[in-house]
């Protein structure tokens, strides 16, 4: 039984829910490569090992998408969770990360790795993710994907249509960290 209605997607919203399953789907074939060694490999102390970087993507992710779920409902209640002007307005993904974010930014609690684990039980976690962004996209499917916002920690008020593109980013963003972790565990003697 379906809790949510299916509605008709409209071909923008369809590809932004492909592209962020596209880039999950790079992301855990990238680091199922990976033997659990390399997974747990950490060049240094404070840098994530690729478990934990796949950890903070779940976290993040269903973080994000429960925020999405509570800004659309917010709006249809007629009180919205942003109010103030959208600084970030007709902006991609990038140029917003860009213009907000520094070199090393500081990972938000409810964000960061902490239960630890093996690789994949995390990949299995991340591509859970997949329904539960389908659902929230075919709840939204008839709104105005900008006239709702859910504010980023860092980036400040961003969209629904920004929020899906910040999920496809973020999740593209680690696959180039692991890429890196791979190359310094492969250089250890």
């Amino acid at each position: 039984m379906s809790l949510t209605p299916k509605s008709p997607m409209n071909a923008s919203l369809e590809s932004l829910l492909t592209d962020v399953a596209a880039a999950r789907v790079r992301y855990v074939d990238f680091v199922r490569q990976l033997t659990e060694e390399q997974a747990h490999y950490k060049p240094a102390p404070a840098v994530w090992s690729a478990v934990e970087i796949t950890e903070h993507l779940f976290w993040a992710e269903h973080g994000g998408i429960w925020g999405m779920w509570r800004a659309l409902q917010a709006y249809r209640a007629g009180k919205p969770v942003w109010t103030e002007e959208h600084s970030n307005r007709g902006r991609s993904i990038e140029e917003i990360i860009n213009l907000t974010w520094q070199p090393k930014e500081q990972v938000p609690a409810t964000a960061a790795p902490r239960m630890g684990g093996t690789l994949a039980f995390w990949c299995a976690s991340l591509l859970s993710l997949q329904q539960l962004l389908e659902a929230f996209c075919q709840a939204v499917a008839n709104e105005d994907l900008e006239a709702i916002i859910n504010p980023h920690p860092i980036s400040g008020p961003l969209d629904i249509r920004q929020r899906l593109e910040f999920l496809r980013f973020h999740i593209d963003r680690h696959r180039g960290q692991a890429a890196t972790l791979l190359s310094q565990s492969n250089a250890i003697p």
